[in-house]
């Protein structure tokens, strides 16, 4: 019978953690994924991007953890589909995460981490926005001919009693009703709104930002508008 030699797949070292991909044991865990999403994050530099944007007001001489870190915690545990800041309590502890972080100690706690999103205001916000947006543009390597931009308002669930809490009566649940801009599989607008609002309501306003910042770029592209409600497109 011939041998079977177990795959070993190598990443690249976290400090003076050695780091592989292995099936024959030690330290197991479920979240291997990670570090693919890592992967992809350092060739976009999405995560240190977002971390310049945010207005770190912390004393930064007591704190354990840094802005990029918080970041890249909260963003990979999102990907890892743990949407509760909550789940952090025990994923700090996951070796994967704090590996893709560039940790090799316990990460930041779920309070930590609630901290940092009730610190960011509006403006960061629509900077976060502009970021998506001219990320989209720099990995178009020439003109588009045409850009089709998808609106879709959707429902997000909840299950507590949040802040703009509201039942909306076409989902038949309490949920948020965050509106999505995306031109094709890339994500330009992420706008989250309470669900007594109309599903169209500021996609106007969006338009016109988009419409103008593309315009910039590709003066001559079609730029193509649709969503549930209604379709129309500009030449």
């Amino acid at each position: 019978m011939a041998k079977c030699i177990p795959a070993k797949i190598s990443f690249s070292s976290c400090k003076k953690r050695k780091i592989e991909g292995k099936f024959d044991g030690g330290d197991i865990t479920s979240d291997g994924g990670v570090m693919l999403i890592k992967g992809v994050d350092k060739k976009l530099k999405l995560t240190q991007s977002l971390a310049r944007i945010i207005p770190d007001n912390r004393y930064t001489s007591y704190c354990d953890h840094d802005m990029l870190g918080l970041v890249r915690q909260r963003i990979y545990g999102l990907a890892l589909g743990c949407e509760d800041v909550t789940d952090h309590n025990y994923l700090r502890k996951d070796i994967a995460l704090q590996t893709a972080v560039g940790s090799d100690q316990s990460l930041a706690s779920g309070s930590t981490l609630c901290r940092l999103e009730n610190s960011v205001d509006r403006k960061t916000i629509v900077d976060m926005n502009k970021l998506l947006v001219e990320t989209f543009i720099k990995s178009l390597k020439k003109a588009p001919k045409e850009l089709v931009l998808d609106f879709d308002p959707t429902d997000d669930p909840i299950h507590g009693h949040q802040e703009f809490r509201f039942y909306h009566g076409y989902y038949k649940k309490y949920c948020y009703l965050p509106l999505y801009v995306f031109c094709g599989e890339h994500l330009l607008v992420s706008y989250l709104r309470s669900s007594n609002c109309d599903g169209a309501m500021h996609s106007c306003a969006i338009l016109k930002l988009l419409v103008t910042r593309f315009r910039q770029e590709w003066p001559t592209v079609e730029i193509i508008f649709q969503c549930w409600l209604y379709y129309s497109h500009w030449q």
